[in-house]
């Protein structure tokens, strides 16, 4: 069982996501509004918040960045806006999944098992290996988690480092799409979007492109690798 905080102002949407959460045995509790939202979490305490973009007083997107000067909770974004670079900021401003609207409850239900796993196994203190990771002029320090480019240090949002992190720690090797959602998303399937929007950002971090790879190579219909530039 979770405690879910339901952030959605759509009354038949939000009777909707609470009936089906109820019916899978979580402690639900809903608002309409970001203020709410942002009451509701600073006083409860929430295993993962289900956050929608269309709210009447504060654009979700900023309700996010609020959320996140106060906690950690896992937040999943519902929304109808497909639109990728909106996507890509919403997941450099802390969130940990989007779902696009309309979205099944199966797959909600998906997405929130994976998230908890993760928020699980951070909180039950699983601790990273110690050992600096270096890649050609790539130094990362798993247990800091801090990554540097020829002395640099890079500015990396949490799942990007875990992508170069794990990437890193199989140089050379070719890692399969499904091998990375499992491994640094925790989820047994999903879209391939997620993977290319963060390869996408960490490859500008590291002053490269896909057409000018240095570090990050992709192998069409295989998958990524990680290696020093020849």
């Amino acid at each position: 069982m979770a405690r879910v905080l339901v952030v959605e102002d759509d009354q038949f949407v939000r009777s909707a996501l609470i009936r089906h959460l109820t019916e899978a045995a979580h402690a639900v509790r809903s608002v309409g509004t970001a203020l709410e939202a942002l009451r509701e979490v600073a006083q409860v305490g929430f295993d993962v918040v289900i956050l929608d973009l269309g709210l009447p007083d504060l654009d979700g997107s900023e309700a996010l960045k609020m959320l996140r000067g106060i906690t950690d909770v896992p937040v999943i974004i519902a929304t109808a806006r497909d639109d990728e670079a909106e996507i890509v900021r919403l997941l450099n401003d802390g969130a940990d999944d989007y779902l696009t609207k309309p979205f099944s409850v199966e797959h909600l239900s998906a997405r929130m098992s994976a998230v908890l796993r993760r928020s699980r196994a951070t909180a039950a203190g699983a601790e990273p290996p110690s050992r600096l990771i270096q890649v050609g002029g790539l130094s990362i320090d798993p247990l800091r988690r801090q990554a540097e480019l020829d002395g640099v240090t890079l500015d990396l949002t949490r799942r990007e480092f875990d992508l170069l992190a794990f990437l890193a720690g199989r140089p050379g090797v070719v890692v399969p799409r499904k091998e990375l959602l499992a491994e640094v998303w925790q989820q047994s399937y999903g879209d391939d979007q997620t993977i290319d929007v963060h390869l996408s950002w960490l490859r500008r971090k590291l002053g490269e492109t896909a057409a000018k790879p240095r570090y990050l190579h992709t192998l069409r219909g295989v998958g990524v690798k990680l290696e020093p530039p020849q």
